[in-house]
């Protein structure tokens, strides 16, 4: 396994909080960890509070992230060795024979403003130099920029509804597909698509929560310890960003070779029929619509039963994950006051034969 070293937060950057002194939000740390672990489980939402540190964690995620090996001058960041992470120039190149000149590259991650049209985030089409010069004259969008990385959209329940389903096809296929005026251009568009926002402002429509994988609730804390120790340690890296980060440098170097070492162990992880057969029966229990809530759940399985360094997924990789995993697929009623959370708690738990949860589990 290749080990890989975190970038130095020294080299002109604005400094970002290690994710490693991140306190509390344990959900939502485990799930972008998993995501990461295997992008093809298919993003978070993140819902909670105001000030509970959505944003900060996600930028922390991304500067935790091992390099990757890119096609120099690529503006889709190809992968050199694997021909269903290339562009199609790239891979013709390689087909044909060029060497292709390689570096490695930190992880990107790219911020989707509210603001921001289609032509942004898809890219354009310059259909008069392409008319007049006869070559596909594209100009790359922020979903070029983030494949192979992490999309994060803040406050995506504000965003044009559109837009999302743009995000969400592209991030499901793995491809981004322009087309104007008969010409048309693709390009490989892999990525982790996180997306965070404050329920107070509003929901998703129920069709699109559903694309997400994971949904983590994210909660102001109330205990006043941890409360104090989050103030003193954003004061400590606010006065010196570098000495803080210092300090936990060697814990971010661990996490990062656990991630490493995970998605090399994800290809070998195994989950039994029978852990298979009763995930599908809590979803059917659960009145789940499709089959996405069994198929999510297997793989974060896998993924967490990997990032601990194991090949054989248990049951209580599956507890840690089902309700991350399937709380946002439930049909919800507006007069039920128990949380969803709770809900798949309790149907998980007497599908395993495993005591009742306590009720305040749901506070």
């Amino acid at each position: 396994m290749k080990v890989f070293a975190v970038v130095s937060q020294t080299s002109g950057r604005r400094p970002v909080f290690p994710f490693t002194a991140i306190v509390g939000q344990e959900e939502m740390k485990l799930a972008l960890i998993l995501n990461v672990i295997d992008p093809k489980l298919g993003g978070v939402m993140i819902m909670g509070d105001r000030g509970t540190g959505k944003s900060t964690t996600v930028r922390a995620l991304a500067e935790l992230l091992p390099e990757i090996e890119v096609v120099t001058g690529d503006p889709y960041h190809s992968d050199p060795h694997n021909q269903d992470l290339m562009s199609d120039e790239v891979r013709d190149r390689k087909r044909s024979g060029d060497t292709l000149p390689v570096e490695r590259r930190q992880v990107q991650m790219v911020d989707l403003p509210l603001g921001a049209t289609e032509d942004r985030v898809c890219g354009t089409i310059d259909i008069e130099k392409a008319l007049s010069e006869g070559v596909k004259a594209f100009e790359p969008g922020l979903l070029a920029r983030a494949n192979r990385g992490i999309l994060y959209v803040d406050e995506v329940n504000l965003l044009d509804d559109h837009l999302v389903d743009v995000l969400l096809d592209s991030a499901a296929s793995g491809w981004n597909t322009v087309e104007r005026e008969g010409i048309s251009v693709r390009h490989p568009a892999r990525f982790v698509l996180v997306g965070s926002g404050n329920p107070e402002e509003g929901e998703l429509r129920p069709q699109l929560l559903d694309r997400f994988a994971m949904h983590a609730e994210v909660r102001t804390v109330k205990d006043p310890k941890l409360r104090v120790q989050i103030v003193q340690q954003r004061g400590e890296f606010d006065s010196n960003p570098q000495r803080f980060l210092a300090a936990h440098r060697k814990a971010q170097q661990e996490l990062t070779r656990r991630i490493a070492k995970a998605q090399q162990v994800l290809k070998k992880t195994e989950v039994s029929h029978d852990l298979q057969l009763k995930i599908s029966q809590v979803c059917s229990e659960l009145d789940v619509d499709g089959l996405r809530g069994d198929i999510v759940t297997d793989r974060a399985a896998r993924a967490l039963a990997a990032f601990e360094g194991r090949t054989r997924v248990t049951l209580e990789d599956v507890q840690r994950v089902i309700v991350l995993c399937l709380r946002h697929r439930l049909r919800k009623d507006p007069l039920e006051s128990i949380d969803s959370g709770y809900k798949v708690e309790k149907v998980f738990r007497r599908v395993f034969d495993l005591p009742p949860p306590e009720t305040n589990a749901a506070q």
